[in-house]
């Protein structure tokens, strides 16, 4: 019997009208209306704030019409849904936005003259001179972080995930934890104040990269600690098995198998810094001429260069700076390209 009751009830439920597609170009059309509305009535003005009002009066109006019709929990599913399309969107606007300016402008200056010339003897007003310096500069000085960086951060986290199990382990994850939320300027200020100032070693490349070494540890540490942790105990086990010592089984078994997730954290580290600024502009200090030794005088940096150049009153000088931040995202990708490709060499060859 109370089958029988509950029967006519579930299979209400599930048999209530849905929203059809008309419905929903109406609620739509009645958003954009509703907002044309107010923004005539009232001091509303911009494409970016027409199109955020009329988003939420959508999602609003949808919300209360699919209550209204469909019930209270396909409501629900649909406001989620469309909260999370919501935010993929903007991000990926956001995105696409830097991505599409950026490019509309520094493609002006996006020539041979940009890439094969410095700023030696070239005014700010000037339409010549470009950034062969900085991205020499820039290569060399996150090259050098890296190679610092990327093997002592991997031992860290070897130690950390292998061998930690005492109070040294966990005071090195904490210290990890708070470099990571380190502020840049804190970096450079602190090889500023040890290598240049306490050790009077100057202003150079290496001194950047030094900074930039600070910044990268945590994220290489964390991203591959995490991938050591991925790897299943069965195949240390099998190896321990076979008598075969720990050391060699962390670098024989463990470390290949990781060797894809590692690699992309290192490209993750060092697509972080290669867009900074203050801890190169505090330890480098910057050059208008090429300096290929990174270990003496100041050097030019690509961020420092669009910095700089961003600063000065005139169009030449903006332009100049647009292009370099166009060829530093341009560095940054081709950096990610090659990291996926070593790292899908890598899982192959696993």
């Amino acid at each position: 019997m109370t089958a029988m009751l509950d029967e006519p009830l579930i299979t209400s439920r599930l048999t209530r009208p849905r929203l059809s597609w008309a419905a929903l170009a109406g609620v739509a059309a009645g958003s954009v209306a509703v907002t044309a509305l107010l923004f005539l009535l009232t001091s509303l003005s911009g494409y970016v704030g027409f199109i955020l009002i009329a988003v939420v009066l959508y999602v609003v109006a949808l919300t209360v019409v699919s209550t209204m019709v469909e019930g209270w929990r396909h409501a629900k599913d649909r406001l989620m849904t469309n909260v999370l399309l919501g935010t993929v969107l903007f991000a990926l606007l956001a995105l696409i936005g830097v991505l599409g300016y950026t490019i509309y402008r520094g493609l002006s200056r996006f020539d041979g003259v940009f890439f094969g010339h410095s700023m030696r003897s070239v005014a700010e007003a000037d339409a010549g001179g470009g950034a062969y310096h900085a991205i020499i500069g820039t290569l060399e000085q996150v090259g050098i972080a890296t190679a610092i960086a990327a093997p002592l951060g991997i031992l860290v986290a070897i130690y950390l995930v292998e061998y930690s199990t005492g109070r040294l382990g966990r005071m090195v994850s904490f210290l990890v934890d708070v470099m990571t939320g380190l502020p840049s300027i804190v970096a450079g200020l602190f090889v500023l104040a040890l290598w240049i100032v306490l050790l009077g070693q100057g202003y150079s490349g290496f001194a950047g990269s030094l900074a930039l070494v600070v910044l990268m540890l945590p994220t290489v540490i964390r991203s591959t600690e995490e991938m050591l942790k991925l790897v299943p105990s069965s195949l240390r086990e099998a190896s321990y098995a076979l008598g075969v010592a720990k050391w060699v089984t962390v670098v024989r078994v463990v470390l290949p198998t990781a060797t894809a997730g590692i690699v992309t954290g290192v490209m993750l580290a060092v697509a972080r810094v290669m867009g900074e600024t203050a801890p190169v502009l505090l330890t480098v200090f910057g050059a208008q001429a090429i300096n290929f030794d990174p270990f003496s005088g100041p050097q030019a940096s690509l961020p420092l260069f669009v910095f700089s150049e961003a600063g000065q009153p005139n169009s030449t000088a903006i332009d100049r700076a647009w292009a370099g931040a166009l060829a530093l995202i341009l560095v940054v990708v081709a950096l990610n390209l090659i990291a996926r490709t070593v790292a899908r060499y890598a899982r192959v060859r696993a």
